[in-house]
């Protein structure tokens, strides 16, 4: 409803010139005011679905008026036109082919009916002036337009892809706080299954007590096994994640095995302290070695081991195979397999490299390499922006400013030029060389000197030249000079033969 609202102001408003200067009363008919205002009104109608055709129908009807193209009826249309064209129009090309062939018409209309080249210079300079510029300032408007558009699209991109951000952040804090859980809880639970395991074989024990402890063996063993499924929130906003046991070093961390029944034996006292990432990566390789050594290779002895230098600390733990009878088989991770993944990935942003193998006597060995210092915090990757659209859409921008004008000052370089060519080639074609004007004789016929005369004389006497000799049929003037306008060649007939000549200022 608002673009038909927009059209009617623009067709009423289009109308007035055409009712103004197409009045009868003004030398105008009244068959004409119909004819312009029921031409405007069809091409304000398809001027949103064919934006060229409007200019075309305004300059078919503007040159059988004017060979000049500018009308006072239609001039203020086809700036109109060419505005609104430059604005809904996507492509450029068939817009200068319309400009092209418009200079085209104008040069074969000027030819057909014998008038003067400075009549198509004019339409040259009302086409560039009045469609050609409306055209490229539309097209500007289009630009920056976009170029509005796309600033606020990428705002609104950029606030989408921050709450992505925060989103996957949420999730990366989840997915490492459920590592903990595993970590922490995994080893808590599986040293409470050695030492149920270790209770079911006592033999202090009565039956009943045996059956008790075999059964929270069990019980451990499947909450192990159950901790990777768990789902759903995992910490309040706001509170910590989970990590070590607050002040637990490696020297508790194997007391505590060795208290639950595993042969644990810690070949370095006192173990190098580490800080940041490091530390709790070390504080996770022994974790994880020991719950694999109690779930994998249960009765087997474990050493634990820390070596360092100037800024290295490696840390190893081994174990021997199971012992025979015991539950030695070996079973599913209670990480689903993804334990000793997550630890090297957690080593890795520690800055150092882990390393496992089967050991010499059928055992495992789980080795780490951790730096001294922590390594500096990685950045967290930019989130992605269309920066380099924006970038893009000032750079046409830009470029439509500059269109805007600089092509419209090229074309009336480029027309005053072509005004200098012509206006040479034309004084050319009137130029009387003076050696030709010095061999003529009074009398001779224009038969005898047609080959010494130009093509084609002035269209008439210079401004202020002295009155021609009476008693003459005819007098043709002629350049001296290529370059300037005065002195001429007077040349005098009566009769068709040469009755006079003289040089006049």
């Amino acid at each position: 409803m608002r673009e038909r609202l927009v059209d009617l102001g623009l067709w009423l408003l289009l109308c007035v010139p055409v009712l103004l200067k197409s009045d009868p009363n003004d030398g105008g008919s009244w068959g004409l005011v119909a004819v312009g205002v029921t031409v405007l009104g069809g091409c304000v109608a398809v001027g949103r679905r064919w934006p060229l055709m409007p200019i075309a129908v305004t300059v078919a009807l503007s040159l059988p008026a004017s060979l000049e193209l500018f009308t006072p009826s239609y001039s203020l249309a086809l700036i109109a036109f060419g505005y609104l064209a430059g604005r809904r129009q996507e492509h450029t090309r068939a817009a200068l082919w319309l400009f092209a062939a418009v200079a085209a018409a104008g040069l074969l209309l000027t030819l057909v009916t014998h008038t003067s080249l400075g009549q198509w210079f004019t339409l040259l300079l009302a086409l560039a002036l009045a469609v050609v510029a409306p055209w490229l300032t539309g097209r500007y408007v289009r630009q920056y337009g976009r170029l509005v558009r796309s600033g606020w699209e990428l705002a609104d991109r950029m606030e989408r892809e921050q709450a992505a951000v925060a989103d996957r952040e949420r999730l990366r804090e989840r997915s490492r706080i459920a590592g903990d859980m595993h970590d922490s809880l995994g080893h808590d639970l599986t040293l409470i299954a050695v030492r149920a395991g270790a209770l079911e074989v006592d033999p202090a024990l009565g039956p009943a007590q045996q059956l008790a402890a075999g059964e929270l063996r069990r019980a451990a063993a499947d909450a192990t096994a159950r901790l990777r499924d768990v789902i759903g929130v995992l910490r309040e906003e706001g509170t910590a994640a989970p990590t070590t046991p607050p002040g637990e070093t490696v020297e508790d961390l194997t007391a505590r095995a060795r208290a639950s029944g595993l042969a644990v034996t810690l070949t370095t006292t006192p173990v190098p302290a580490l800080t940041g990432m490091p530390g709790l990566a070390l504080h996770r390789v022994v974790q994880e070695g020991l719950t694999n050594a109690a779930r994998h290779a249960p009765g087997a002895a474990v050493s634990v081991s820390v070596a360092e230098d100037a800024s290295t600390v490696l840390v190893r733990v081994s174990n021997g195979p199971g012992t025979p009878g015991g539950d030695s088989a070996p079973t599913e991770p209670a990480s689903g397999g993804t334990g000793l993944v997550g630890l090297d990935e957690r080593v890795r942003l520690a800055g150092g490299t882990l390393t496992h193998r089967v050991g010499g006597d059928g055992g495992f060995v789980l080795e780490a390499v951790l730096p001294r210092n922590p390594p500096a915090p990685v950045a967290a990757p930019a989130a992605p922006t269309s920066a380099r659209e924006l970038d893009r859409a000032r750079r046409q921008v830009r470029k439509g400013l500059a269109q805007a004008i600089w092509i419209p000052l090229a074309l009336l370089v480029a027309l005053g030029a072509l005004m200098a060519g012509v206006a040479l080639w034309t004084q050319h074609l009137s130029y009387l060389e003076p050696g030709d004007y010095s061999g003529m004789r009074i009398g001779q016929s224009l038969a005898e000197l047609a080959d010494d005369l130009p093509e084609r004389p002035l269209d008439g006497p210079p401004h202020r030249v002295p009155a021609e000799p009476p008693g003459m049929d005819e007098c043709r003037y002629y350049r001296s000079t290529l370059l300037a306008a005065i002195p001429v060649y007077r040349l005098c007939f009566v009769d068709g033969h040469l009755a006079g000549k003289s040089e006049v200022p």
